[in-house]
């Protein structure tokens, strides 16, 4: 089982999307500090997340979120979020 997920910021609101095969562990990863790309935006809080079954799914739907075509899915979850 893969995830891809949507985490919030609770220092200043922005959205960080990213895949893992362990949704708990890299959530802690990713509030203790050890992700280099976010260590700066520590706590999150996990808004949304996706079940697949096979990574490249996973990485597939991540790159989708992540490109301008996502941009009202991000504003949505920002809201309620």
């Amino acid at each position: 089982m893969f995830f891809v997920y949507v985490l919030k910021s609770l220092v200043d609101g922005r959205l960080y999307i990213g895949q893992t095969s362990n949704l708990e562990k890299r959530l802690s990863s990713h509030n203790k500090g050890k992700v280099r790309s976010t260590r700066r935006r520590v706590p999150f809080k996990l808004i949304h997340f996706e079940k697949y079954s096979s990574r490249g799914e996973a990485i597939r739907r991540e790159r989708f979120l992540k490109s301008i075509k996502s941009r009202d899915f991000k504003r949505e979850l920002r809201n309620h979020g």
